[in-house]
C-alpha cells in the first residue's frame, strides 16, 4: 500500500482529491462557519457586534490541532516522510483557512465563490446544499423539516410541549405494554452495582451548581474505589459499545427534536436484551459520559487552553455569567438527577434481594416488581429530558435562557413523577427487607438452639453466636483497662453472662461488683476461675437515642468485668433466644456457661446473691448442696451484709430484726421491746431493715429512727435493698429446685417473712443464731404488750421459749392474709403457690401498684 506525499493540489475545493479527505472536511467546515459568520456580521449592509470571530478562532485552533497530531501510520514510509506529509496537510489547511488576498483574487475556489460571495442569481436559482442548510427558505423548512432541524435547533419549548402529553396521561397501560414488548432478556447478566457506583460518583462530582465561586478544590473527596480493577475494566470493555450507542442515540434525538416518548422507546430497543436494572444503569452511564464532560469543562476551562476552546463552543462562559436566570432550571435539574439516582438505587436493591430468603411469589416482592418497568421507563425518559436541557444550553442563544422557569417546572414535574414511584418502591422494598429479616432471624434462632444442643471442645462457637455474629474483631470492652479486646480472652473459661436491660440498678451493680472483686483477692482460689460478661438487651424496635447511649456508657464505665462493646452487636434472634429459652424479662439474670459452652445454670443470680462466689461453679448440684448445709438461722438472713450483727450473734445477744414503714408502730414496738428486755434482764439489740420496695418511705423512717435513737438501722439503703433481694432469691431458688412449703420448713419461714412485708410491720426475734419468732406486727407487738401474761414462764422455759409459745397462741387466733407480688419483669412464673400459713393453693390476681417514687430509668426505657 503506497502513500504519496500530499501536495497543495489545485486551488479548487475538490471533494475527490486523493489523500485529502480529512483536510477537505476541515476546509468545508471552516468555510461554512466563516461564510455564515460573515453573512451574519454584514447582513443588510450593517455590521453587527457579535462575538463570532472568537468562535471561529476556537474552531480553527481545535481543527488545526487535530490535523497536527493524527495517529502515526504503520507503513513502509519513513517517519520523516509522514512528518513532511503532515506539514503539507497543515500548509494546505492554512491556505484554505487563511488565503492571501492575491490567492483569493487570482484563483478563488468554487466553494469560496459559492459560499462566501454567491451572486444573487446563484442564491435564487441554484442555492448550494450548505446555503440551504444555513439559510433555508420557508418552503424548505415546511417541505423538509428533518434536514433543517439538524442545524436549526428546535426551540426547547416545542420539545417540552411534545413531552407534556405523556406527562398528563392517566392510563399508563399502553406505555407499560410498549416497553414490555421491547423487553427480551437473553440471560446476559452482570453485576450492576460497580457500574452504578461509578456513574453515581460522576454525577456527584459534577459541579451541579452554576455558582462561579464553587470549584472542584472546595469539594470534600469521599469516594473510595469499591471495585476490583481488572474485573471492572473487563466489564466496561464489554459494555462500552452499548453505552456509546445509547449516548449517540440520546445526543442525536436531543438535537433533532424527536418526541421524548419515541426516544425513550428507541433506548429500550437498544437495551432489550438486558434486565431492568441493567437497562437503567447503562442509560445512566451514557448520560453520565456527556453530563460529566459538560461540567468537567466548566471546572477546568479557566486553566486549560483546550478546555477553554471547547467551553466557548458550548457557551459555558456565557452560561456561568447568566447563572441568576438559569438557577431555577439547574435546581430542577439537580433534583431530577437525584431522583433518577434514587430510583436506580432502589431498582438495583430489588435485584440484589437474596433469593434464598425471598421469592417472587411473596406479595411484597411481587407488588414491587410490577412497578419496576414503570420506574425504569420514567427514569430513562428523565435522562432524555436532562440531556435535552444540557444540549439546548449549548446550542440556543441568550434569549432562550430567559424561559428557564418554564423548563424548571417541567423538570420538577418529572421529578415529582419519579419520586411518587420511588415512594411506592421504597414501601415494598421495606416490606421485603422485613420479610427477609424475619426469615434470617428464624434461621438464626434455630441455629442457636441446635448449637446449644451440640457438644463442643470449647466455648468459642457459642460465644461468637451470642456476642459477635457480625464478626466484629473486638466485640468486648475489658472492665479495668477500658480497652477493646477479642473474644478469645474467654476461651475455655467459665463465663457468667450478666443479661439485663439499661434499667439495671446501681444497687445491683455495686453488690455484684463487691462479690466479683472479693473473688479476685485470692488468685489461686477456684472461685477466681470465672469471668462475667455484660450483655445489654435493648428492644430492637426502639429508636436508639442519645439518652440511651449516655445511660449505656455510664453503666459500662462502672463495671469492672467484661461487657459487650455496643448493644448493636446483639442480634434480634439472640434477644429472642434469651427471652424465650432463658426466660429473661427485664430483671437481670446470670446465665452460666462451662468451658465447653454448655449451660450449667439458666439463672445463677439467686445463688450469687445468697452465697456469692462460694456458689461456684453455680450448677444446680452445687445449689442443692449449699441448701443442705443451711438451716433457719439469723446468719442466713444477714450473712454478707453487716458484720456488726454477726458479732452480736457470736456474743449470744437477743437480736430483733424488724421492718415496715409505719413510724408510729415502729415507736411503739421499739419502746415496748426495750421495756420488756429491761424487765427480763436480757441483752437486746434492735435492727431496722426497712421495706422491700418503698424506698423513700424507708429513708424517712431511717432518719426518724436515727434522730430519736429508737434502734440501730442501716444508713446505706443499698444494704436494705440487698437484704430483701437475698430473701426473695432464697424463695426463687427453692422454687426452681422444686421445693414446697409443706415439705420444706425453711421455705415456709422465708415466704412468711416476705408476705408480712407486704401486709405492714413485722419482726424476727432471735437469741444468737436461733430464731424463735417470725411474726406479723399484729401479733408481735401484742406479745410484748402482754408480757405480764407470760412472764412467769420465763424462769422455767427461758425467755425465748416463753415468748415463742405465747406468740404462737396469738398467731393461731389471728392469722394475717398472705400475699406475694411477682414483678411483671420476673422470669419464669411458678404455676401455683401454697400459702405458708394454711398450706392451701393461693389465688392469683393481676395487680397494679405505684409507690409514688420517681424512677428515671424506667421512664426512659
Amino acid at each position: 500500500m503506497s502513500h504519496e506525499k500530499p501536495s497543495l493540489g489545485p486551488p479548487a475545493f475538490d471533494f475527490n482529491y486523493a489523500g485529502s479527505k480529512e483536510v477537505n472536511t476541515v476546509r468545508l467546515a471552516l468555510f461554512v462557519c466563516e461564510g455564515y459568520i460573515k453573512g451574519k456580521r454584514f447582513a443588510n449592509g450593517t455590521q453587527h457586534n457579535i462575538s463570532s470571530p472568537p468562535l471561529l478562532f476556537c474552531l480553527k485552533s481545535l481543527l488545526l490541532t487535530s490535523l497536527c497530531i493524527p495517529k502515526m501510520e504503520t507503513t513502509d514510509k519513513t517517519i520523516s516522510e509522514q512528518v513532511a506529509g503532515r506539514l503539507s496537510n497543515l500548509a494546505l489547511a492554512q491556505q484554505v483557512i487563511n488565503p492571501t488576498p492575491m490567492q483569493q483574487a487570482i484563483n478563488p475556489t468554487p466553494m469560496q465563490q459559492q459560499v462566501i460571495n454567491p451572486t444573487p442569481m446563484q442564491q435564487v436559482i441554484k442555492p448550494t446544499p450548505i446555503q440551504q442548510a444555513i439559510n433555508p427558505t420557508p418552503m424548505q423548512q415546511v417541505l423538509n423539516p428533518e434536514f433543517t432541524n439538524k442545524i436549526n435547533q428546535v426551540p426547547l419549548q416545542q420539545l417540552i410541549k411534545r413531552d407534556r402529553g405523556m406527562m398528563t396521561l392517566s392510563d399508563d397501560n399502553m406505555m407499560v405494554k410498549q416497553i414490555h414488548e421491547t423487553h427480551a432478556p437473553d440471560g446476559r447478566e452482570f453485576n450492576v452495582r460497580p457500574l452504578f457506583q461509578l456513574v453515581e460518583d460522576i454525577l456527584n462530582r459534577a459541579t451541579l451548581t452554576v455558582d462561579p465561586l464553587t470549584s472542584a478544590q472546595t469539594r470534600i473527596e469521599t469516594y473510595e474505589e469499591r471495585t476490583d480493577q481488572s474485573s471492572f475494566i473487563a466489564l466496561l470493555e464489554a459494555l462500552s459499545f452499548t453505552i456509546d450507542r445509547i449516548s449517540c442515540e440520546i445526543a442525536y434525538k436531543s438535537f433533532s427534536g424527536a418526541d421524548a416518548h419515541a426516544t425513550t422507546l428507541s433506548i429500550f430497543n437498544l437495551v432489550s436484551n438486558y434486565s431492568w436494572d441493567a437497562k437503567l444503569a447503562l442509560t445512566l452511564s451514557a448520560f453520565a459520559v456527556n453530563y460529566g464532560e459538560f461540567w468537567l469543562l466548566a471546572q477546568i476551562y479557566p486553566t486549560n487552553q483546550l478546555a477553554k476552546s471547547m467551553a466557548i463552543l458550548k457557551q459555558l462562559p456565557a452560561i456561568l455569567e447568566n447563572s441568576g436566570p438559569l438557577r431555577p432550571r439547574f435546581d430542577a435539574l439537580n433534583n431530577l438527577i437525584k431522583a433518577m439516582m434514587d430510583v436506580t438505587r432502589c431498582v438495583i436493591e430489588f435485584k440484589e434481594l437474596p433469593p434464598k430468603y425471598i421469592s417472587q411469589d411473596v406479595p411484597a416482592l411481587a407488588k414491587g416488581l410490577t412497578h419496576i418497568p414503570t420506574a425504569v421507563y420514567w427514569a430513562i425518559r428523565s435522562v432524555v429530558a436532562c440531556a435535552t436541557q444540557i444540549a439546548t444550553l449549548s446550542s440556543m442563544g441568550h434569549e432562550h435562557w430567559m424561559s428557564a422557569t418554564t423548563e424548571a417546572w417541567e423538570l420538577s414535574t418529572l421529578a415529582h413523577k419519579i419520586n411518587s414511584i420511588l415512594d411506592l418502591l421504597k414501601k415494598q422494598l421495606s416490606l421485603c427487607y422485613q420479610y427477609i429479616d424475619d426469615r434470617i432471624q428464624i434461621e438464626t434462632f434455630q441455629m442457636l438452639q441446635n448449637l446449644f444442643e451440640s457438644i463442643h471442645i470449647d466455648n468459642m462457637r457459642i460465644l461468637r453466636a451470642l456476642i459477635c455474629p457480625k464478626d466484629d474483631a473486638l466485640p468486648l470492652l475489658e472492665g479495668s483497662t477500658k480497652r477493646r479486646v477479642n473474644i478469645d480472652v474467654l476461651r475455655r473459661k467459665n463465663v457468667l453472662l450478666l443479661i439485663s436491660g439499661l434499667s439495671i440498678s446501681q444497687d445491683e451493680l455495686s453488690i455484684l461488683e463487691q462479690i466479683y472483686n472479693e473473688s479476685r483477692v485470692s488468685g489461686n482460689r477456684m472461685e477466681n476461675q470465672y469471668e462475667i460478661v455484660w450483655i445489654p438487651v435493648v428492644d430492637p424496635s426502639v429508636v436508639w437515642t442519645d439518652a440511651m447511649q449516655n445511660r449505656f456508657e455510664t453503666l459500662q464505665t462502672t463495671m469492672t468485668w467484661y461487657s459487650v462493646y455496643t448493644p448493636k452487636l446483639i442480634e434480634k434472634a439472640v434477644i429472642r433466644f434469651i427471652k424465650e429459652i432463658w426466660h429473661f424479662r427485664n430483671k437481670p439474670i446470670l446465665v452460666v456457661l462451662d468451658p465447653q459452652g454448655k449451660v450449667v445454670s439458666p439463672n445463677a443470680i439467686h445463688m450469687m446473691w445468697i452465697w456469692g462466689s462460694t456458689a461456684f461453679p453455680f450448677t444446680s448440684l452445687r445449689e442443692e448442696a449449699l441448701w443442705r448445709e443451711e438451716t433457719w438461722r439469723l446468719e442466713l438472713l444477714v450473712d454478707g451484709i453487716d458484720p456488726t450483727i454477726l458479732n452480736w450473734v457470736k456474743e449470744g445477744k437477743f437480736i430483733y430484726l424488724y421492718g415496715g414503714t409505719d413510724i408510729e408502730w415502729i415507736r411503739k414496738f421499739t419502746t415496748t421491746a426495750k421495756t420488756v428486755a429491761s424487765a427480763a434482764r436480757i441483752p437486746l439489740e434492735l435492727v431496722y431493715v426497712g421495706n422491700s420496695n418503698k424506698r423513700e418511705q424507708v429513708r424517712k423512717c431511717t432518719t426518724a429512727i436515727t434522730v430519736e435513737k429508737l434502734s440501730y438501722c442501716w444508713q446505706d439503703l443499698a444494704m436494705v435493698w440487698f437484704f430483701w433481694t437475698r430473701l426473695e432469691s432464697m424463695m426463687f431458688s427453692k422454687i426452681q429446685l422444686g421445693m414446697t412449703v409443706d415439705v420444706d420448713p425453711m421455705l415456709r419461714e422465708i415466704k412468711k417473712l416476705i408476705s408480712y412485708d407486704k401486709e405492714g410491720g413485722w419482726a424476727v426475734l432471735s437469741k444468737g443464731s436461733f430464731v424463735f419468732v417470725n411474726g406479723h406486727s399484729s401479733t408481735v407487738l401484742p406479745t410484748f404488750i402482754q408480757y405480764n401474761s407470760w412472764r412467769d414462764d420465763v424462769p422455767p422455759k427461758g425467755f425465748e421459749i416463753a415468748c415463742m409459745d405465747y406468740h404462737n397462741k396469738l398467731h393461731i387466733d389471728s392469722k394475717p392474709c398472705c400475699r406475694f407480688v411477682f414483678p411483671s419483669d420476673f422470669g419464669k412464673f411458678p404455676d401455683n403457690l401454697k400459702c405458708p400459713e394454711c398450706l392451701r393453693i393461693m389465688e392469683k390476681y393481676l395487680t397494679f401498684g405505684c409507690c409514688h417514687e420517681e424512677n428515671a430509668i424506667n421512664a426512659l426505657y
